[in-house]
């Protein structure tokens, strides 16, 4: 199974990964947070990410998901490119993170890293609200048909 770590900016980390376990009770063993503190160096960081990736029951690896592409996190998730085992996707969101775990954390990692970012783009689309057509138009009052300009 391959494992999921979430490193990001207190206290998002721990955030996202209430709503994972929110939407997907069951995915408790393969997913983990590091939240990081203000002041936190990379090194730091760093050396906390790889007591957490691996470990029991981890034999795919570890797609590590971070919150902003160039911050300390992100630097310090790039050092564990050095293992062939691990890949980092940058500008976590819940979309991305639903939809990784809605295909369940048991495929390749580039099979992970690729619905990561499918979800994460579809995920992000203007919102916007119309009149439902069966609403009948208010009338206007005096007010709002006045022109009310302020210089």
């Amino acid at each position: 199974m391959t494992s999921i770590l979430i490193i990001a900016h207190a206290p998002l980390a721990s955030a996202l990964a209430a709503v994972a376990a929110h939407t997907y009770p069951d995915c408790g063993a393969s997913l983990r947070a590091m939240d990081v503190q203000p002041g936190d160096s990379v090194d730091t960081v760093e050396a906390s990410a790889r007591d957490l990736i691996g470990g029991p029951g981890v034999d795919g690896g570890t797609l590590v998901f971070v919150d902003a592409f160039g911050a300390t996190p992100c630097n310090a998730a790039t050092r564990l490119l050095d293992r062939a085992d691990v890949r980092v996707v940058a500008g976590v969101n819940v979309p991305m993170l639903w939809r990784t775990l809605c295909y369940g954390t048991r495929e390749s990692l580039d099979t992970m890293v690729a619905r990561a970012v499918a979800g994460a783009t579809q995920g992000v689309m203007p919102v916007s609200v119309t009149r439902p057509q069966t609403q009948a138009q208010k009338t206007p009052s005096h007010d709002q048909t006045e022109r009310h300009d302020q210089q």
